[in-house]
Protein backbone atom coordinates (compact mmCIF):
# COMPACT_ATOMS: atom_id res chain seq x y z
CA UNK A 1 0.00 0.00 0.00
CA UNK A 2 1.72 3.58 -0.87
CA UNK A 3 1.93 6.66 1.84
CA UNK A 4 -0.80 8.63 2.48
CA UNK A 5 -3.46 6.29 3.89
CA UNK A 6 -3.87 4.41 0.60
CA UNK A 7 -3.58 6.91 -1.47
CA UNK A 8 -1.65 4.55 -4.08
CA UNK A 9 -2.39 1.38 -5.78
CA UNK A 10 0.38 -0.33 -4.15
CA UNK A 11 4.39 -0.55 -5.62
CA UNK A 12 4.19 -0.14 -8.88
CA UNK A 13 6.71 -2.19 -11.58
CA UNK A 14 8.80 0.57 -11.02
CA UNK A 15 8.39 0.44 -7.18
CA UNK A 16 7.01 3.79 -6.80
CA UNK A 17 3.49 4.17 -5.89
CA UNK A 18 1.64 7.16 -6.42
CA UNK A 19 1.24 7.60 -2.94
CA UNK A 20 5.16 7.91 -1.99
CA UNK A 21 4.77 10.41 -5.11
CA UNK A 22 2.64 12.66 -3.31
CA UNK A 23 4.78 12.45 -0.11
CA UNK A 24 7.88 13.13 -2.15
CA UNK A 25 6.80 16.15 -4.65
CA UNK A 26 3.29 17.51 -3.15
CA UNK A 27 4.86 20.41 -2.22
CA UNK A 28 7.11 21.03 -5.36
CA UNK A 29 3.96 20.66 -6.93
CA UNK A 30 1.62 22.84 -5.05
CA UNK A 31 4.44 25.69 -5.42
CA UNK A 32 4.42 25.07 -9.27
CA UNK A 33 0.91 25.13 -9.31
CA UNK A 34 0.62 28.30 -6.73
CA UNK A 35 2.32 30.17 -10.35
CA UNK A 36 -0.27 28.71 -12.45
CA UNK A 37 -3.25 29.16 -10.71
CA UNK A 38 -2.81 31.14 -7.59
CA UNK A 39 -2.37 29.79 -3.95
CA UNK A 40 -5.83 29.71 -3.42
CA UNK A 41 -6.73 26.88 -6.02
CA UNK A 42 -3.18 25.49 -6.38
CA UNK A 43 -3.78 22.93 -3.88
CA UNK A 44 -6.86 21.84 -5.93
CA UNK A 45 -4.78 21.49 -8.99
CA UNK A 46 -2.12 19.11 -7.52
CA UNK A 47 -4.95 16.85 -5.95
CA UNK A 48 -6.97 16.57 -9.77
CA UNK A 49 -3.19 16.00 -11.08
CA UNK A 50 -2.54 13.13 -8.77
CA UNK A 51 -6.27 11.90 -9.22
CA UNK A 52 -5.77 12.09 -13.17
CA UNK A 53 -3.11 9.87 -12.82
CA UNK A 54 -5.04 7.29 -10.56
CA UNK A 55 -7.39 7.11 -13.16
CA UNK A 56 -5.08 6.76 -16.08
CA UNK A 57 -3.82 3.34 -15.02
CA UNK A 58 -0.23 4.23 -16.82
CA UNK A 59 2.05 4.86 -13.92
CA UNK A 60 3.66 1.53 -14.23
CA UNK A 61 5.22 2.50 -17.52
CA UNK A 62 5.87 5.93 -16.91
CA UNK A 63 9.71 6.78 -17.00
CA UNK A 64 9.76 10.03 -15.43
CA UNK A 65 7.11 9.95 -12.59
CA UNK A 66 8.24 13.71 -11.45
CA UNK A 67 7.75 14.83 -15.07
CA UNK A 68 4.25 12.89 -15.47
CA UNK A 69 2.88 14.96 -12.52
CA UNK A 70 4.27 18.35 -13.92
CA UNK A 71 2.52 17.46 -17.28
CA UNK A 72 -0.65 16.26 -15.11
CA UNK A 73 -0.46 19.64 -13.09
CA UNK A 74 -0.13 21.95 -16.24
CA UNK A 75 -2.84 19.73 -17.96
CA UNK A 76 -5.03 20.71 -14.47
CA UNK A 77 -4.56 24.08 -14.89
CA UNK A 78 -5.13 24.28 -17.69
CA UNK A 79 -8.45 22.87 -17.81
CA UNK A 80 -8.69 25.29 -14.60
CA UNK A 81 -8.29 27.88 -17.01
CA UNK A 82 -10.58 26.79 -19.55
CA UNK A 83 -13.73 26.41 -16.93
CA UNK A 84 -12.85 29.87 -14.87
CA UNK A 85 -12.55 31.59 -18.75
CA UNK A 86 -16.12 30.08 -19.64
CA UNK A 87 -17.65 30.81 -15.84
CA UNK A 88 -15.87 34.40 -16.55
CA UNK A 89 -17.83 35.55 -19.79
CA UNK A 90 -21.10 34.40 -17.96
CA UNK A 91 -20.57 36.37 -15.23
CA UNK A 92 -19.50 39.56 -17.90
CA UNK A 93 -22.51 38.76 -19.25
CA UNK A 94 -24.35 39.09 -16.49
CA UNK A 95 -22.99 42.38 -15.38
CA UNK A 96 -20.55 41.21 -12.61
CA UNK A 97 -16.68 40.85 -12.38
CA UNK A 98 -14.18 37.82 -11.62
CA UNK A 99 -10.81 38.99 -9.98
CA UNK A 100 -7.50 36.98 -9.09
CA UNK A 101 -6.17 36.81 -6.45
CA UNK A 102 -2.41 35.66 -7.21
CA UNK A 103 -0.73 37.51 -5.30
CA UNK A 104 2.70 35.59 -4.61
CA UNK A 105 4.49 38.41 -5.93
CA UNK A 106 4.94 41.69 -4.11
CA UNK A 107 4.85 43.82 -6.93
CA UNK A 108 1.09 44.11 -8.73
CA UNK A 109 2.68 45.36 -12.11
CA UNK A 110 4.45 42.00 -11.98
CA UNK A 111 1.62 40.04 -11.18
CA UNK A 112 -0.42 41.14 -13.90
CA UNK A 113 2.59 40.95 -16.56
CA UNK A 114 3.19 37.01 -15.21
CA UNK A 115 -0.63 36.92 -15.36
CA UNK A 116 -0.57 37.77 -18.42
CA UNK A 117 1.68 35.14 -19.72
CA UNK A 118 0.22 31.92 -21.10
CA UNK A 119 0.38 29.01 -19.40
CA UNK A 120 2.54 27.16 -21.01
CA UNK A 121 5.51 29.91 -20.24
CA UNK A 122 4.24 30.83 -17.13
CA UNK A 123 5.11 27.04 -16.48
CA UNK A 124 8.63 27.35 -18.37
CA UNK A 125 9.32 30.68 -16.59
CA UNK A 126 8.87 28.93 -13.17
CA UNK A 127 10.57 26.02 -13.77
CA UNK A 128 13.59 28.07 -15.31
CA UNK A 129 13.62 30.44 -12.50
CA UNK A 130 12.43 29.42 -8.90
CA UNK A 131 13.29 25.80 -9.83
CA UNK A 132 16.12 26.11 -11.74
CA UNK A 133 16.16 23.57 -14.44
CA UNK A 134 17.85 23.83 -17.60
CA UNK A 135 15.92 23.89 -20.73
CA UNK A 136 16.84 20.13 -21.70
CA UNK A 137 14.88 18.54 -18.50
CA UNK A 138 12.52 20.77 -18.64
CA UNK A 139 11.34 19.75 -21.85
CA UNK A 140 11.72 16.21 -20.37
CA UNK A 141 9.30 16.77 -17.76
CA UNK A 142 6.71 18.57 -19.68
CA UNK A 143 7.20 15.89 -23.05
CA UNK A 144 8.22 18.71 -25.76
CA UNK A 145 11.31 19.54 -27.43
CA UNK A 146 13.95 21.44 -26.15
CA UNK A 147 13.28 24.03 -28.74
CA UNK A 148 9.66 24.16 -27.86
CA UNK A 149 11.01 25.31 -24.33
CA UNK A 150 13.30 27.83 -25.22
CA UNK A 151 10.90 29.60 -27.65
CA UNK A 152 8.10 29.30 -24.76
CA UNK A 153 10.69 31.08 -22.96
CA UNK A 154 11.95 33.45 -25.56
CA UNK A 155 8.32 34.52 -25.72
CA UNK A 156 8.20 34.89 -22.15
CA UNK A 157 10.89 37.13 -21.46
CA UNK A 158 9.83 39.48 -24.59
CA UNK A 159 6.38 39.83 -23.45
CA UNK A 160 7.63 40.31 -19.65
CA UNK A 161 9.98 42.90 -21.11
CA UNK A 162 7.46 44.79 -22.92
CA UNK A 163 5.10 45.26 -20.06
CA UNK A 164 7.63 45.75 -17.39
CA UNK A 165 9.93 47.89 -19.18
Amino acid sequence: MGVGGGIGRGEMGTGLSVGEAFAKWSDDLTRYATVLVGPDDAGDIVNQAFASVLAARSWDTVSSHKGYLYRSTLNAARAQRRSQGRRDAREWRHGSTSVEHWDLLADPAVVAAVNGLSLRQRAVVYLTYWEDMTPQSIAADLAVSEGTVRRQLARARARLRKVLL
